[in-house]
């Protein structure tokens, strides 16, 4: 254990030589349990860990790519020639002359690698997203360009894909009551935005019910949590404005930066080193060319990351907002709700004052069932954005009866509702998590993120194996999200899945079942047990990316 109690990073790790019986042989790996305590920083054991990839799969993998590469453009060779039917988009002759209307390369992923595996994704669904769901079913006679849907359903599919982590997307009980009711008295649409005609009662209750939820002065909603983030960062900084983005965040926080107009520089995935290296080289020297200093510098982080299942190391990113004197930007859109003893998100989940975020930040399509986003924090914030964000002066208004689900759901979780059934959720949440990923890594498939979080990613590698894992488990009943290059990095395709509150240990043990099964079948589990926390992982001082006017 780390001797300094003021030292950022203390971890345990512990070296194993281990005999195998069945080879005759022995091995020793590193089991690195990272569990940070950073002086009194965390209250809790913080258990994150990223396997790394054994070699022999990465280098199959590349392999992999590298044959699909070749007899892709083999294929192009032969539809050039007329040899094979050319089914994709193309440009007609006479347009040869102009700009390209489309990058080849891009294209071709698309046509050669991505349509062989298209049937892995944009499965329609006929029923509430709930802890199973009904598929209509489609087959293909053209290898994946296009589908016919045979009228049948498939029925009762457990649904380890959506991201219904408190079971709230149902078709009964409370909250569809609660909604259907004020359906019937103030219809579907608005046909306004707030500052207009559109500003309802009802949303007037949202805002005020989320503040209170949040721990903070004021909230605003949104009709759209991609806007939320698009269209609220631009309001906030500008030229002359340093913004400090976590590599792996959202495309919506990567496109409201963008078009803020402010510096991006980009730090290593939970990387506090980074980070901190990045803040000191701000203040030293300044703006370039200038070297004024910045008017404000903005971390943007996210409490959950959905493709890594990594929560993010928020005392330790408060303690550094604090001494350098920025201001820090807090996604929340997979981890409200789905967090913390109360489900107030990854603040609650550390125990920390939620005055210590500037711009608290979330959605309301997961954990809540419903649609849009927030922004909570100080009211000249909120008052500040109701003036000047595009999404509250020209978006049309929340429609009414999804803001009722939004405030029958958060008044459920918050236990305002007169019962325990929002408590019980979060926990079961809690449980399922755990359960899930301790089965999993028991396996021996490897499994990414932290303990605590819901979002699951089982590392599948190898292009072919895409799009076998999803067919393999539909054809069992189990309905999953799988993901590749270039969602991800090339050599780290993998399977998503999201717990929920409303599966049950049945569901979540026939799932396990099943994915034990095809694991077997596709050779998936890789797991040699040498964790590698992204701490740990080495940093190069010169990766990252700084954006100009």
């Amino acid at each position: 254990p780390c001797s300094e109690p003021a030292n950022p990073c203390c971890s345990i790790s512990y070296a194993y030589l281990v005999l195998d019986e069945a080879e005759g042989r022995f091995f020793s790996f590193w089991l690195v349990n990272h569990i940070v305590h950073n002086g009194g920083l965390y209250k809790r054991p913080f258990n994150e860990a990223f396997e790394e990839t054994p070699m022999l799969v990465a280098v199959l993998t590349y392999v992999g790519y590298g044959v699909l590469t070749l007899f892709g453009y083999l294929r192009d060779f032969m539809r050039q020639w007329k040899i094979e039917k050319c089914q994709n988009a193309t440009e007609r002759e006479e347009q040869k002359d102009f700009v390209p209307l489309y990058q080849d390369f891009e294209n071709f992923y698309t046509r050669n690698l991505y349509m062989r595996i298209r049937d892995s994704w944009n499965r329609p669904i006929c029923s509430v997203p709930g802890a199973k769901v009904d598929m209509m079913e489609r087959v293909s006679h053209d290898y994946n360009w296009t589908f016919t849907y045979t009228g049948r359903v498939i029925k009762d599919i457990i649904n380890m894909g959506s991201y219904n982590y408190l079971g709230f997307a149902q078709k009964a009980g409370t909250c569809q009551e609660a909604a259907a009711k004020v359906l019937s008295q103030y219809g579907a649409g608005v046909c306004s935005t707030r500052q207009e005609m559109g500003n309802l009662d009802k949303h007037e209750e949202l805002e005020k019910l989320v503040a209170r939820f949040l721990g903070v002065e004021s909230a605003m909603a949104y009709g759209m949590g991609f806007a939320t983030n698009s269209m609220n960062i631009p309001a906030l900084v500008g030229k002359g404005c340093l913004i400090l983005s976590d590599e792996l965040n959202h495309a919506s926080l990567v496109l409201g930066a963008r078009l803020s107009g402010a510096t991006i520089r980009i730090f290593k995935h939970n990387n506090m080193q980074s980070l901190e290296k990045l803040l000191k080289d701000a203040i030293v020297h300044g703006q370039p060319r200038t070297r004024r200093p910045w008017k404000k510098i903005l971390i943007l982080v996210e409490g959950i990351y959905s493709m890594e299942g990594s929560i993010v190391r928020l005392p330790e990113v408060i303690a550094l907002k604090k001494k350098y004197k920025s201001y820090l930007y807090l996604d929340e859109a997979h981890s409200i709700g789905a967090l913390g003893p109360s489900g107030r998100g990854v603040v609650d989940y550390f125990g920390l004052n939620p005055e210590d975020v500037d711009i608290m930040m979330g959605t309301f399509t997961k954990s809540f069932g419903a649609a849009g986003g927030y922004i909570g924090g100080k009211k000249e914030l909120i008052d500040y954005l109701r003036t000047y964000s595009h999404s509250a002066v020209y978006a049309t208004s929340m429609s009414p009866p999804v803001v009722e689900q939004i405030i029958t759901s958060v008044k459920c979780i918050m236990g305002e509702d007169g019962t325990t059934v929002g408590k019980a959720r979060v926990q079961q949440l809690a449980e399922n998590t755990r359960y899930f990923r301790r089965r999993l890594k028991e396996m021996g498939f490897i499994i990414y993120g932290n303990e605590d979080s819901p979002v699951v990613p089982l590392m599948l590698y190898m292009p072919a194996k895409i799009g076998a894992f999803g067919r393999e488990m539909l054809k069992r009943n189990i309905g999953v999200v799988v993901v590749g290059f270039p969602a991800t990095p090339i050599i780290e395709s993998r399977a998503r899945f999201c717990l929920s509150a409303a599966h049950t240990k049945e569901m979540l043990d026939r799932a396990l079942k099943e994915i034990d099964e095809v694991g077997d079948l596709l050779q998936l589990k890789y797991s040699r047990h040498r964790l590698v926390p992204l701490l740990d992982r080495p940093f190069d001082e010169t990766t990252y990316e700084e954006t100009e006017d």
